[in-house]
C-alpha cells in the first residue's frame, strides 16, 4: 500500500487533503501537534470513510527533537514514503515568538520545521519511485522578502512581515528541493502550491498576544468566513491535485485558477520565488540551522 504525510492534518486543508489522500486508497499518517485534535480528526476521517487505512503520530514542526523523532520512528515502520504534504503552519502571529530552537515562530514552522522534515525523509521518499513533495505556500508570498541579514526577525518583526517571509521560503525550498532532485539523477517530484483564500482555523494564532480591538475583529472575522469563503475542502483543491494527479511535474506551482479560489492549475509564482541564487543561500542556512543535510544517493 503506498504510503502518504501530511502535516497539520487534523483541520482545515490538512484534514481535507488527508481524506483525499484516504479516499484514494493511500495509507495517510496525520502528522499533528496537538494530540486531541489529532485523535478527533482520525475518529472523524475513519467514520467518513470505514475502510480508510489511517493512523496518528504525533510531530511539532517547531521542536526539531519531535521533528527528529517523528521521521525515525515513521522511517522504522514503513519502507518508502509516496506522498509527503509539507501543509500545517502558523499566521501573523501578534507577538514575536520563538520556537523550542529559538526560531522566529513562523520561520521556524513553516519552513525550517518543514526543510528538516523532509531532508529525514529523504531516503523513504527515494525508496518510491516519483514520490512527491508537496509544499504549501499562501498569496501572501507575494509580499514576502527573505531577510537575510536578519532572518530571525529580532531587530524588526511584524506578523504578517514574517508570514510572508515564511510562504516565500516554503516556495523557494520546493523549487530549489526540485534542481537538487533533478540534479542528483532522482524521480522525486517537489512542487509548490497556495490555497487561495479559504475558511479555516489557520489564523487562530492571531489574537494571542493582541489587544482587545484586534482579538474582537479576528473573533469575528472567523465567524464570518465560512458565510464569504470557499470551504478548506475547496481551498485544499490545489495541494489535492499537486499530490495525485498524473498531469503534475517538478517545479510547478499550482494555484486556483482564479488566483483566490476555483479550479486549480499552474500558475506563477511570485517574482522573488524564481531567484535560484536566493534559494541556494536559503537552503544552506536552511542546513546550518537545522543540521538537516540531503543526501540524494
Amino acid at each position: 500500500m503506498t504510503t502518504a504525510v501530511v502535516t497539520g492534518a487534523n483541520t482545515g486543508l490538512g484534514y481535507a487533503t488527508a481524506r483525499a489522500l484516504a479516499e484514494r486508497g493511500h495509507e495517510v499518517v496525520l502528522a499533528c501537534r496537538d494530540r486531541d485534535r489529532g485523535a478527533a480528526a482520525l475518529e472523524r476521517l475513519r467514520r467518513e470513510l470505514p475502510g480508510a487505512t489511517a493512523r496518528l503520530e504525533p510531530l511539532d514542526l517547531a521542536d526539531l527533537g519531535s521533528v527528529e523523532t517523528f521521521a525515525g520512528r515513521l522511517a522504522g515502520e514503513v519502507d518508502g514514503v509516496d506522498v509527503l504534504v509539507n501543509n500545517a503552519g502558523v499566521m501573523a502571529l501578534p507577538v514575536r515568538k520563538v520556537t523550542v530552537d529559538g526560531f522566529e515562530a513562523q520561520l521556524g514552522t513553516n519552513h525550517l520545521g518543514h526543510f528538516a522534515l523532509t531532508g529525514r525523509l529523504l531516503s523513504r521518499l527515494l525508496a518510491r519511485p516519483a514520490a512527491r513533495v508537496v509544499t504549501v505556500a499562501s498569496l501572501a508570498a507575494r509580499g514576502g522578502e527573505l531577510h537575510f541579514d536578519d532572518l530571525q526577525l529580532e531587530r524588526s518583526y511584524g506578523g504578517q512581515l514574517a508570514y510572508g517571509q515564511s510562504k516565500l521560503a516554503n516556495i523557494l525550498f520546493a523549487f530549489e528541493l526540485d534542481r537538487r532532485a533533478r540534479a542528483a539523477g532522482t524521480s522525486l517530484v517537489s512542487v509548490g502550491v497556495h490555497p487561495g483564500v479559504a475558511s479555516t482555523e489557520l489564523g487562530r494564532g492571531m489574537v494571542e498576544g493582541a489587544g482587545p480591538l484586534r482579538r474582537a475583529f479576528v473573533k469575528a472575522s472567523r465567524a464570518l468566513s465560512p458565510l464569504v469563503l470557499p470551504s478548506a475542502r475547496a481551498g485544499a483543491e490545489s495541494q489535492i491535485h499537486a499530490a495525485l494527479e498524473d498531469d503534475v511535474e517538478g517545479g510547478e506551482y499550482w494555484g486556483p485558477v482564479r488566483g483566490w479560489r476555483g479550479r486549480p492549475q499552474v500558475v506563477a509564482p511570485p517574482p522573488a520565488a524564481l531567484d535560484a541564487a536566493a534559494a541556494g543561500h536559503l537552503w544552506a542556512l536552511s542546513e546550518e540551522l537545522t543540521g538537516v543535510r540531503y543526501q540524494f544517493e
